[in-house]
């Protein structure tokens, strides 16, 4: 399977804060000195990972299709070497259905972490089947989370939207097997992060969350080894338990219709 030490461009989302930050700088360290990409909202974040080596580009992913498709051209365009991305941006909001639900929350919450993934990788196939079939290795790389699997009631609809990143993520795994283009996913538990900083609830959960540090050199390691599945803490023990005993279940179940979509 490709390292991240075979990337030679690397897009990192939601590089200006939490997990994508710490990640765009770990990854602009490597010996192999790629190229790194980092896009998120704010310009004074992007201004600072600049200092780092790490070109900014500013892109809210909560936006219309044209504006993805946009930023997409524009990035490949200026860099038609990309061979990596990897998609951390996200957001979390806390609901409570006993009381009144605010649904344009909802959507947002599903757009952020899953749709403007799912479009942005979507824009971003052809480009990296184009590359790949030069022998270029290339790899999607998607950010899920340990509530995927056992979901917590507090934040049930970002539990739904990773979840279902995760499962696409399987199967865009599958799909994209023939054309040598690697997908894999990082499985992040609780972990020191601004995530929480919306609801007010950091000072509660830094009581129990996986240290930035601590997680990201986990998830280095796993990149560099070229690991499908990066899980760290109680997300990689829940992984092993509840998912891993299905993707032998899945290989063979879609083994069949796979040949007939190619």
């Amino acid at each position: 399977m490709p390292s991240i030490l075979d990337s030679k461009c690397i897009l990192v989302t939601g590089a200006t804060a939490g997990i994508g930050r710490a990640l765009a700088l770990e990854i602009a360290k490597l010996p192999s000195k790629p190229k790194v990409i980092g896009s998120g909202r704010r310009q004074d974040r992007l201004d600072q990972l600049s200092e780092a080596g790490i070109e900014g580009m500013q892109l809210d992913v909560n936006a219309d299709r044209e504006t993805l498709k946009k930023f997409v051209d524009n990035l490949v365009n200026k860099n038609p070497d990309l061979d990596t991305i990897v998609l951390c941006a996200g957001i979390q909001r806390q609901f409570n259905f006993q009381k009144e639900v605010d649904l344009d929350a909802i959507s947002l919450e599903f757009n952020v972490n899953y749709f403007s993934v799912v479009t942005t990788i979507t824009y971003l196939i052809p480009h990296f089947v184009r590359l790949a079939a030069t022998g270029r290795k290339c790899s999607i790389i998607t950010v899920t989370s340990a509530l995927s699997v056992i979901p917590m009631p507090l934040v049930p609809n970002y539990c739904a939207t990773k979840a279902a990143l995760h499962s696409y993520t399987m199967s865009l795994r599958a799909q994209l097997q023939s054309a040598n283009i690697h997908v894999a996913e990082i499985v992040p538990p609780l972990v020191e992060s601004e995530l929480h900083d919306a609801e007010g609830t950091t000072e509660r959960l830094s009581k129990f969350w996986m240290p930035l540090d601590e997680f990201t050199n986990t998830v280095m390691e796993g990149l560099k080894k070229g690991d499908t599945v990066v899980a760290a803490g109680n997300a990689k023990t829940h992984y092993e338990q509840f998912e891993q005993p299905k993707e032998a279940i899945f290989a063979q179940t879609t083994k069949a219709l796979l040949q007939n979509l190619n």
